[in-house]
């Protein structure tokens, strides 16, 4: 009789190891959840005055939901501070992180998309149609997705969360699960429902085409890893450095490449070794997922090494 006992009290134990990230998870699921309720109600609202589409504005609800509830979780697990977001560097180190960072991203990913091509994996024909004025507003454009993008998951991902969870239950788990959720994160898909087709149920409707993705798992195991993968990298760069300037430098960069490759070329999905690319968007696969793998230790001595003398 004492076993279950035993096995009970670890469970709890657990539970409360996991409060943190419990916090976190329960703020991605009501903004979700915030997203499927409220986006009909703010339609009704909306739609007579202006053109929004139904997506757009259940996309917006989603956000404010999570922003509202991220400050609020944040201040009430400590870890609404400079220091817990990860920007505890002084204003020059963390631009100087940031720019290396930036360097190293772009490069890291230049060489996977060399790769690519020389695996005839990629169609560059789309890129002759640009002009070099075209191509520099692209690159521009891109970069400035690329630093939004990288602002606002660093800062929630290996930021607060990073921090809370790291505090209650180690850095091993704020590692993988932070990356769990950054990789899961990715397959949230906009699903279009235009206006003559709205209905009282299509904010349910929303909701399910947001999350398909999943009901199909095998489709996205390739990519899940390799987002899973790098958000492994993202965080163990930021238990190496105590901030988030390099993760955002990484993060943008990658972005920054990946985007613009999107825009100039397209997936050969029918070549021999066309597996390597995801079905999900036609890049982030197997061979990310490997090269990914392969730079995790160099990035993170690279880092660690590097800590002391960005406080220096």
């Amino acid at each position: 009789m004492r076993a279950p006992i035993c096995t009970a009290g670890a469970l709890t134990r657990n539970v409360r190891a996991m409060r943190a990230f419990l916090w976190f998870f329960g703020l991605m699921v009501l903004a979700i959840l915030g997203m499927g309720l409220l986006t009909y109600p703010a339609w009704l609202l909306l739609h007579p005055h202006f053109d929004f589409p139904f997506h757009r504005i259940g996309a917006r609800i989603g956000m404010l939901v999570l922003l509202a509830g991220f400050l609020l979780v944040a201040r009430r697990l400590g870890v609404s501070d400079r220091a817990s977001l990860g920007y505890g560097l002084p204003r020059r180190l963390f631009l100087r992180e940031l720019l290396v960072g930036l360097a190293l991203g772009v490069a890291t990913m230049l060489a996977v998309v060399a790769l690519m091509s020389a695996l005839g994996l990629l169609d560059w024909r789309r890129a002759s149609a640009l002009t070099g004025t075209a191509l520099a507003k692209l690159l521009v454009m891109r970069l400035l997705s690329g630093l939004a993008v990288a602002l606002i998951e660093e800062s929630f991902l290996r930021g607060a969360m990073f921090s809370a969870i790291a505090r209650e239950s180690g850095t091993r788990a704020a590692v993988i699960l932070t990356a769990v959720v950054y990789s899961a994160t990715h397959f949230f898909a906009s699903y279009h429902i235009a206006p003559a087709q709205v209905s009282a149920h299509s904010g349910i409707d929303l909701l399910a085409g947001t999350l398909q993705a999943f009901a199909r798992p095998l489709l996205i195991l390739d990519a899940f890893l390799a987002l899973f993968a790098v958000g492994v990298v993202l965080a163990l760069v930021r238990s190496a450095t105590g901030n988030i300037a390099a993760c955002l430098g990484l993060h943008a960069g990658w972005v920054w490449v990946i985007l613009v490759v999107h825009e100039l070329t397209q997936p050969l999905r029918g070549a021999p070794l066309g597996f390597l690319l995801s079905r999900f968007d036609g890049f982030v696969g197997w061979l990310v997922f490997g090269w990914t793998v392969l730079l995790a230790v160099p990035l993170w001595r690279f880092y660690r090494g590097r800590a002391v003398s960005a406080v220096t």
